[in-house]
């Protein structure tokens, strides 16, 4: 997860979501055409087994259906239109993300899949996203740097079961506080990589010479403005998560 000389690499949060609706095929390939490095999902298991890329617990605000993803069957999920009135979109699943994203031939493009948590099914959720990861390949990558996949989390405890399952995996403990990131929670669960929000950094500049003292990356959410780019800049984040991928490529190349 080295950061990228001109600056930090850009990952598009939920895909190009600012133009199309998020966590649809739409919203990704958009992201994909507007240069991003990296694609970001959040993950969620369904009644029967499913991995499927929704942020909310319920899909309510995403979809035109209502109820709760964990009580629901992915049958049930997929009646619902996840676009617009205009242009529907199907429900995404995980595998479905992980295809367009090994598919994309023009640049190599890292996957950051974040897991949910509390969820019903407590560490189901990673071992399924680990059993997705190993029938695609990508579960062991020979380096962080080589890695196709980034497992995320709010949950320590998460990361921790990525970190023992499949210890070559990159994985980000996401935070909001800097004592829980620049703490002994990344050490204690072995996170390569700690993901302050944009308001934690601007706060705590300093948490990401810490991380790089600890040999770890920086990943800052979500970073929309200019002038929060530029931080990230300079400050030498590795990885900014945006809802606008394509302008924000074109800041970092000015």
């Amino acid at each position: 997860m080295s950061p990228d000389r001109r600056g930090p690499l850009v990952v598009a949060h939920r895909g190009a979501s600012a133009a199309m609706p998020e966590h649809t095929l739409a919203a990704y390939e958009l992201a994909l055409e507007e240069g991003a490095d990296g694609l970001e999902c959040d993950v969620r298991l369904t009644r029967d087994g499913h991995l499927v890329c929704v942020h909310d617990r319920t899909v309510d605000r995403t979809s035109t259906g209502t109820g709760v993803v964990s009580e629901m069957t992915l049958e049930e999920l997929a009646e619902f239109n996840y676009g617009t009135e205009d242009e529907p979109a199907e429900l995404l699943e995980l595998s479905a993300l992980i295809a367009l994203t090994l598919d994309w031939s023009a640049r190599p493009v890292k996957l950051f899949i974040e897991t949910k948590h509390p969820v019903r099914f407590g560490g189901l959720v990673e071992s399924k996203v680990l059993a997705e990861l190993q029938r695609f390949g990508i579960a062991a990558p020979p380096s962080a740097d080589h890695s196709r996949a980034v497992v995320m989390s709010f949950s320590a405890g998460a990361v921790w079961r990525i970190r023992r399952s499949a210890p070559m995996l990159p994985t980000v403990l996401l935070g909001e506080s800097a004592r829980y990131l620049g703490g002994g929670a990344a050490t204690t669960v072995g996170a390569t990589a700690v993901g302050p929000s944009v308001k934690t950094l601007h706060e705590h500049p300093d948490i990401v010479d810490k991380a790089a003292a600890a040999g770890r990356a920086t990943y800052c959410w979500t970073v929309d403005n200019r002038s929060d780019v530029e931080l990230c800049r300079e400050l030498g984040v590795s990885w900014v998560a945006t809802n606008h991928p394509g302008r924000t490529k074109k800041w970092l190349a000015s």
